[in-house]
């Protein structure tokens, strides 16, 4: 076979598979064993396939490689339609560890709290030929309806649970709530109050129950959990309306909540944390920041995106392997919104 130089591509002229085989002086089948890192490539023909890759910007077709390969590399990613920063986070780290893994995501944003659009757009990316679906959840209903797909590619789902299941990816949210609750107690307080997410968030229902197991824990009365939105205006308006004096701690749901309620505080005249302690939850990048800085719970959605990637890939690569439901650990950060009861 001819080792001559191919004719550069045509200017509007893409270089194809034949173009690269020609430069490198090999077959278009030898070509495509290098493209889909198939075995029995001497090193030498892999490099020169490389070389002339690189050379002729190829860059192969993926509906071509899926031919071959019977997948397409492609990830679908349902998220819900909120810029809440928990969902935000996990998509933006979830993007990074599938681009490393050499994989494309195709996103899509439903309603939050919609099913039957959850279902719809799972049906749309299975005609796109994807080969895995990541589910971002923060409904319960939408929770039970990803439980009962039954699909032909693998689902892995980023949810909050008490549920365990090899399809889902978490962080540990029970106990991260516990160890805010257990950090208030530890400082003397004994009345803890929790501002709790929406009643229909996984999240915020794994908080709500590591919240009341750590005051039964400790033998402290459980006031009933007043419920926002996840806003900073619910954290404001609850904290306008909440029986709250001086010696309270308050559990917050999320650090937006905690700033709503950290102005309706001074609003009021009551001083954090001479007055009241207030912890929250996410640890968002303004939280030290704040007036006072936030003591909350630091969530680790980069080693979530990276697990979620994780068990996509043993999914897809290793069809027979079966990878355990282990929730990633929260860490408590202590800073200067929460402070000893009896402290001058």
């Amino acid at each position: 076979m001819s080792t001559e130089p191919a004719p550069e591509p045509g200017k509007g002229r893409a270089a194809n598979i034949f173009d690269v085989a020609r430069l490198a002086g090999v077959s278009h089948q030898t070509v495509s064993r290098v493209i889909n890192d198939l075995p029995n490539v001497r090193p030498s023909t892999r490099a020169r396939v490389e070389q002339a890759i690189a050379q002729l910007h190829y860059s192969p077709s993926p509906a071509a490689r899926a031919l071959v390969t019977k997948r397409t590399r492609t990830i679908g990613l349902v998220t819900p339609g909120i810029s809440d920063y928990g969902p935000t986070s996990i998509a933006m780290h979830f993007n990074f560890a599938a681009r490393a893994a050499r994989y494309n995501v195709e996103s899509v944003s439903a309603p939050a709290g919609d099913p039957k659009a959850i279902r719809a757009v799972v049906e749309s990316l299975l005609r796109q030929r994807v080969d895995a679906i990541v589910l971002v959840v923060v409904d319960v209903a939408v929770l039970e309806l990803v439980r009962s797909l039954d699909l032909r590619i693998p689902v892995v789902v980023a949810a909050s649970t008490a549920r365990r299941s090899p399809m889902i990816v978490s962080i540990d949210q029970y106990r991260g709530a516990r160890s805010a609750v257990r950090h208030l107690a530890e400082i003397g307080h004994t009345r803890i109050l929790h501002l709790a997410g929406p009643r229909n968030a996984p999240d915020a229902t794994e908080r709500v129950r590591g919240w009341r197991d750590e005051l039964a824990a400790h033998r402290l009365e459980i006031v009933p959990p007043v419920f926002g939105d996840w806003s900073a205006a619910s954290g404001h308006r609850l904290g306008t309306e909440l029986d709250i004096e001086p010696g309270v701690a308050v559990f917050v749901g999320n650090d937006q909540m905690s700033i709503g309620l950290l102005s309706a505080l001074r609003e009021r005249g009551l001083r954090v944390p001479e007055d009241v302690s207030v912890i929250g939850f996410d640890d968002v990048p303004e939280a030290g920041y704040l007036f006072p800085p936030l003591t909350t719970v630091r969530q680790d959605f980069d080693t979530l995106g990276e697990l979620i990637m994780q068990k996509v890939l043993i999914a897809v690569e290793e069809e027979s392997a079966v990878t355990e439901d282990t929730p990633i650990p929260t860490h408590l950060i202590v800073r200067q919104s929460t402070r000893p009861i009896d402290d001058d």
